[in-house]
């Protein structure tokens, strides 16, 4: 469970970073918005805990900026500010719940526990077009008869399903990746390539599917439906 913890209080942030890795999360830490903004574009998160009050850039702006390119990243704001406006400003900017200071981890935790079961729950089964897609079983289907994918095809859909609309860069693809030790470094030049053939592969699997992957020139792939 990879999570980022947004605050600027370096003690606090030491604490809560030591007591998420004993209860099994990875943490990186972010000490103001612009690292934050910069660790959200480049790396794959499962949960956020968000402080309003960063420096450099606003907890609000940084959950308004992910919220244009991730709308289902589940985020917990943690913060000091306790009003009805803020907690409505926060919830009405894309927060998935609020949790203020002071607070007792135990719960903090088991409220992290909920957004991520309910996040699974929601990426269980995705439906685009005329593919559908079962993430516990790793399996995938066009007009309801299976797709033989390999691995590495099914990584490379359910990344493309799961930004649908948005676009992925090849180096997203390889981090989806890292996990295969078959797969290329992203320092190799043959990991650009491996994109490039795979992307075919896919286009040709997902025939009849209403779904088509869009090259971006210079950025990358999107998956959208097919256009009439």
């Amino acid at each position: 469970m990879n999570l980022l913890l947004a605050e600027d209080d370096a003690i606090l942030a030491d604490a809560l970073c030591e007591q998420m890795r004993a209860s099994g999360f990875t943490v990186e830490h972010a000490p103001n918005g612009a690292v934050a903004q910069y660790l959200l574009a480049k790396q794959q998160f499962d949960v956020v805990v968000l402080d309003l009050g960063l420096p450099m850039v606003s907890g609000i702006d940084v959950l308004r900026q992910l919220r244009q390119t991730d709308a289902s990243l589940p985020v917990l704001i943690l913060t000091a500010l306790d009003s009805l406006e803020d907690r409505v400003a926060g919830l009405n900017a894309g927060a998935d719940d609020y949790l203020t200071k002071p607070f007792d981890f135990p719960e903090l935790e088991a409220r992290l526990r909920a957004l991520l079961r309910r996040s699974r729950a929601l990426k269980a089964s995705t439906e685009l077009g005329q593919l559908s897609m079962q993430r516990e079983t790793r399996s995938a289907q066009v007009r309801g008869e299976m797709l033989e994918l390999s691995p590495r095809e099914f990584d490379l859909l359910d990344l493309l399903l799961t930004h649908q609309g948005r676009v992925i860069t090849k180096e997203q693809i390889n981090q989806a990746w890292s996990g295969d030790r078959a797969a290329p470094s992203a320092s190799d030049g043959a990991a650009t390539n491996a994109v490039e053939v795979y992307i075919h592969r896919l286009r040709r699997k997902l025939e009849g599917a209403q779904v088509a992957i869009r090259t971006v020139r210079g950025l990358g792939y999107l998956l959208e439906l097919e256009r009439a």
